[in-house]
């Protein structure tokens, strides 16, 4: 139950992010506030560091498929030359990832001052943010099977209250 619950959270989020980064490339970046290049550059190597485009990178294919999707709403007959238009365009907007990478590292800097993307950098490079980042997957599994359990058990505490305070209130069909 919580852990459909959390992968159902990862999902909403990664789609989230990339909304955002849709966002973010379809109003253009020349409007917004920009970091240095060199402070884009320490976020975007923390970025990859932490393995934090995953969410990401999706973007670009999933903006393919979605117009993909528009016309076939149009045409449900166009699937064969779709699905071929697709692909044509996955390979041909390939570098559009990169483009998106970008624009996250950008908007990951302005958070930061120069030195605290030194630091974080030198952090996760070192032995201490290594271990974070592999043992991060590995937390989470276990977060995800406790939560499980605790979730589980008090369900079964709420619905006994429940089912109690029900019958209280003349209600026996519970």
């Amino acid at each position: 139950m919580f852990v459909d619950f959390i992968s159902r959270t990862h999902v909403i989020w990664a789609f989230g992010a990339a909304a955002v980064a849709c966002l973010v490339l379809a109003h253009g970046a020349q409007a917004q506030q920009q970091p240095s290049a060199a402070m884009a550059a320490l976020a975007n190597q923390i970025l990859e560091a932490k393995g934090a485009y995953g969410a990401f990178d999706p973007v670009v294919d999933g903006v393919i498929r979605y117009n993909k999707t528009q016309f076939l709403q149009i045409n449900p007959n166009l699937t064969r030359d779709l699905d071929a238009v697709e692909a044509q365009l996955t390979k041909e907007f390939a570098a559009k990832r990169q483009e998106a990478r970008m624009e996250v590292a950008r908007a990951y800097a302005l958070q930061f001052s120069e030195q605290e993307l030194k630091d974080a950098l030198a952090f996760f490079k070192g032995p201490l943010g290594k271990k974070m980042i592999d043992a991060e997957p590995k937390a989470f599994d276990e977060i995800n099977k406790r939560m499980q359990v605790w979730a589980d058990k008090f369900a079964e505490e709420v619905n006994v209250k429940m089912r109690a305070e029900m019958k209280k209130r003349g209600h026996t069909e519970f």
